[in-house]
This record gives structure tokens, sequence and C-alpha cells, in this order.
């Protein structure tokens, strides 16, 4: 099959929705016909695992089938064992979707210099744009690039020398809120500095919304409308910030076609 498409999500930062995106993103990928892998490197928490087991729970008492990802925890935490993960793993897929812990790690470094596409989800907010941009109290500009982004561009670019492959790195705005505010644009109008800065690009994610943590006992995602009872116009609406968030990363296949989500 070739090379899969190794799309990683990572964020030192904790209570970002990394996992819930990721979970997300896998599902919709899978549902537009793609061959997707997870591993989940968080082998105490296990989020993504456990979002994807609670998933497959449900199609065996409803016994039904629904678009999914084959996953795995990497519990020999070891650079050694990633690799031998990754090898299992993509013997029959397009995609792998790796999920990082939100805390520095070594594995998950090693997982960055893989990624095709690295996503580092955050909330709209400057508690979460320290993470890679700093900015002057007064005006709200970009005095200078956080650790982090000095990180990723490193990575960058050591995986450009290493392979001859460049990364897209993607910053998602996860929670964004549905009205204007002053905070809102001068979040944003920070993040389009430090892109043009440190070089990533951004999009909107998934909004703050009570139905995401509601999804998880299940392991639904919002392209499971018909399993969820109950639907009104909120989840609607949040399943085309789905849409839209999958169209942005932009994942190409083999045909270089965009996959669509339907």
């Amino acid at each position: 099959m070739g090379q899969p498409h190794f799309l990683i999500f990572a964020n030192e930062k904790g209570g970002t929705g990394k996992s819930t995106t990721a979970v997300h993103a896998a599902i919709a990928l899978a549902a537009s016909g793609r061959k997707v892998a997870a591993l989940d490197l968080d082998h105490r928490q296990r989020t993504m695992t456990r979002y994807l087991e609670n998933r497959d729970a449900t199609m065996r008492r409803l016994e039904t089938e629904l678009p999914r990802a084959d996953y795995a925890v990497l519990d020999e935490q070891s650079e050694a064992g990633l690799a031998s993960a990754i090898e299992r793993l993509s013997g029959d897929a397009d995609i792998i979707v790796i999920d990082t812990p939100g805390r520095d790690d070594p594995l998950a470094r090693a997982a960055i210099l893989k990624a095709d596409t690295l996503v580092t989800p955050m909330n709209d907010s400057f508690v979460d744009l320290d993470l890679i941009g700093q900015v002057h109290p007064d005006n709200y500009k970009v005095t200078k690039p956080s650790f982090y982004a000095e990180l990723i561009w490193n990575s960058r670019t050591q995986r450009a020398r290493d392979t001859g492959r460049s990364v897209d790195w993607v910053v998602l705005r996860n929670r964004l809120q549905h009205i204007d505010s002053h905070n809102l644009r001068r979040v944003g109008a920070a993040l389009d500095e430090l892109a043009r800065r440190v070089g990533f690009r951004v999009i909107p994610g998934l909004g703050e919304r009570v139905i995401y943590r509601e999804l998880f006992p299940k392991g639904l995602t919002l392209l499971d409308l018909p399993q969820l009872g109950d639907v009104g116009l909120s989840h609607i609406a949040a399943r085309q910030e789905l849409r839209e968030m999958v169209a942005g990363l932009g994942i190409t296949g083999p045909d270089t076609v965009q996959a669509k989500v339907a």
C-alpha cells in the first residue's frame, strides 16, 4: 500500500479537546472510505482507546456496523515499542492517527518526527496560546514564539533533513465561542501573526458543546446521528463543524483527492 499518512495530535497542555478531536477525525476519515488506524501513546489515561472501545461495545450492543478505526495503546513505552506498534498498524492503513499525552514526553517527540500532518488543538484563550507564543500584556502583540513552537520548528527541520518530506502543522482552535468578542479577535490576530512567523495553518475545530462530553460513553461521534436518538439544531451545527474541521486538515490520498465526509 505504500507509506500511510501520519496524522499526529500533540499538545503538551491537557484539557484542549485533543483526544476527542483525534477520535472524531479518525472516525470521519474512516467514514470517507479511508482505512484508518489509531495509536494511543498515553498508556495510563487511554482516552482515545477507551472512546474507541466504547464504540465497538455500542456496535455489538446494537448489532450494527459503524465506521471504525483499528486501534492500539502503546504499552511498551520505548522508541522500539513505538516503531513496532506503527509497523503492526501500517499493514492495512491509509492513515495512522496518533494521540500523544498532554505533557512533555519523549515518545510524543518521537511521534512528532513522523508527522505528515501535525495538529495542535488549543482552547481559544491566551492561556493556551502561551504554549506557542508570548504576547505583550498591553497591546497583545506577539513578542516571541514559545518553547513548544521552537520544539516543533526543530522537529520539522530534522524531518526535512532526514526524509526530505515536509510537515503540515495545523493549529486547531477548539471551543471557539459562537459570538464575537474582543478576546476572540485578539487571540485570532495573535495566532495569525504567529502563523506567519513560525509557519503553521490555523483552522476552526470543535465548539464548546455539551454534546461532545455526552458522546464518549457510547463511543459515538457526530456522524452517527441515527444512533443518537433525539437530535436538535445544535447537533446539526456541531456535525457541520466536524465536517469543516476534517476538510480543513486537507489530508489527501494516493489519488491526491481530498477526503470528503458524507
